[in-house]
Order: structure tokens, then sequence, then C-alpha cells
């Protein structure tokens, strides 16, 4: 009896643990459908994004048919798959992980800079850094950058090294599409008029008056500036620099104040109020992470 392909065996042992798994061929892509399932005629896996009616037993559809049952791995429908197997890939949703595919150096740099440290796996050209819990897929959310969670596949390059951290809000902000072309005109607003930050509402504050709204005025101007587009983004980076100013103090700091007017600043140039508080709300939140 000969031994099982070297991709089996892989994929086996990462069954074993509770990770989906399926074969990837020639150009390290999936194996494409079988004739009932071309062109999705089948309706597509329940699994899928548009849910359907597919039972096929072969591994079609690519990271939907991701699976750790060694009965399905080991099934003579896919027997033929693993002796064309180069190597294995699983889906990282399918097991509650995101995986951050940095695609070059200068992602790696960027990634390093910007993200919380965790596991990391050394790749052809760069790196993948993985993070407890799953959410949504999106490639390119900026220049080879790559986010791989549901809905998508990522290639087994061994387990890597470092401690896997919970997934932090700056990776999830990557994936939020804000639109990004004002409304011709003056934006009109439903936003209440709120009271400005100030010291009532910054007891524990260890900064003098000044000093905060020198830099939230700054910001909001930097805010306020982008109007074609990039003002979400730039509320995002406006709040954790701010709040992360305030990491040293006792508090409370009065950071949802500071938080509301930038909110104010995004809405004005015609950033959906919906994504602008998001897009602050994650801003905030990364700050504290990134302290803790």
């Amino acid at each position: 009896m000969s031994a099982a392909p070297e991709p089996l065996n892989v994929a086996l042992a990462l069954a074993a643990a509770g990770v989906p798994v399926l074969p990837l061929r020639a150009g390290k892509v999936p194996f494409g459908n079988c004739r009932t399932c071309k062109g999705n005629a089948c309706g597509g896996r329940p699994n899928m994004k548009a849910a359907g009616p597919c039972r096929c037993p072969a591994p079609c559809h690519a990271w939907a048919a991701a699976t750790s049952d060694p009965h399905v791995l080991t099934s003579p429908v896919w027997a033929p798959v693993w002796r064309e197997a180069v190597t294995v890939a699983y889906h990282p949703g399918g097991v509650g992980l995101t995986v951050v595919d940095l695609d070059n150096a200068a992602a790696v740099a960027w990634a390093r800079e910007t993200l919380p440290a965790t596991r990391t796996v050394p790749t052809t050209r760069g790196e993948h850094w993985l993070y407890r819990g799953a959410m949504q897929s999106s490639n390119a959310v900026r220049p080879g950058v790559d986010i791989k969670s549901f809905m998508q596949y990522a290639r087994w390059l061994g387990p890597g090294t470092g401690r896997m951290v919970v997934l932090p809000a700056v990776v999830r902000a990557l994936v939020v599409k804000e639109d990004t072309t004002p409304a011709p005109g003056e934006v009109a607003s439903s936003l209440p008029t709120r009271a400005p930050w100030g010291r009532s509402v910054a007891t524990g504050c260890r900064h003098t008056e000044r000093y905060v709204r020198t830099g939230l005025e700054r910001g909001l101007a930097l805010v306020r500036a982008r109007t074609e587009s990039g003002a979400g983004s730039q509320a995002f980076g406006v709040a954790r620099f701010l709040a992360a100013q305030h990491t040293g103090c006792p508090g409370p700091c009065g950071l949802a104040a500071i938080g509301e007017e930038i909110v104010t600043a995004a809405v004005s140039v015609g950033v959906p109020e919906t994504y602008a508080r998001r897009a602050v709300a994650n801003g905030l939140e990364t700050a504290v992470e990134r302290a803790a």
C-alpha cells in the first residue's frame, strides 16, 4: 500500500486539531468545481454568502469545501485531488481566526508600526499575522494588505511564532468602507449640538485645558481638510492619536466629548454619521488596546 501524499498528511494533522482544510493545486489555488457545480449551477454550498443546496462530496467551491472531517478528506472522491495537490490551505474564519496577509516588506513595516504584535508566519514575500477572532474578509484594504477570515482561505505555512492576541479594532476598521464623495454644497447634519470638551468633563486629566484644546483643534482641522475623500479614516487616526495622549492619566479625561467633536467634524465634510461614529469609536478603543 502506497503512502499518503504529503499534503494529505498535513491536512489530516490540522483536521485533528479542528482546523478546516482544503487542497491547493499548482499555482497555489483551489481545484475547480466538478461538472455539476461548474459556474455554481448547483447553487453553491450552504455556508457560502449566497447559501444554496449543494451537497457535492467533491472539494468544490474553494474555501467553502474546507473541512476537518477525516472521513471526507480521505474519501474516494477526494483521493485524485490529493494526488495532484501541491500544498494545503485552511479556512481562518472556520476556526475563529483572522489572517492579515502582508504581501511585501513595506506592508510588514506598516504592520509593525501600526498593529498589535501577535503570532506571525513568514511567507514567500512577506508575513501572515494571525489574530483570535473572525471578521469580514477583504482584499487590498491598503497597499499589500489583505484580510483573510470569513469566505477566504489562507495557505498553511506552519504554526508561526509568538503569542496570538485578540483581533484588535484597528484591523476591523481596515475593511469598513466610507462614502468618500461628500454631497455638493453645505452638508446637512442631524447631529444635536453638544457642549465641547472642557475641564468639567475631564476632572481626572493631567493635561492643561490649553494643551488638550490645541491638539484637538489641530486634529479637527485635519479631518475638515479631507473634503474629497478619506475624512473617515482621518477621524479614526485623530481619535487614536488624541486618546493615546491620555493613557497615563488617572481619568476621567472626557474622551467621549473629544470623540463627539471629531464625529461632528467628519460629518461636516460628508462622512455618513454611522461610519464616522464607528471610525472614531474604533480609534479610541485602539489607543486603549495598544496602551494595554
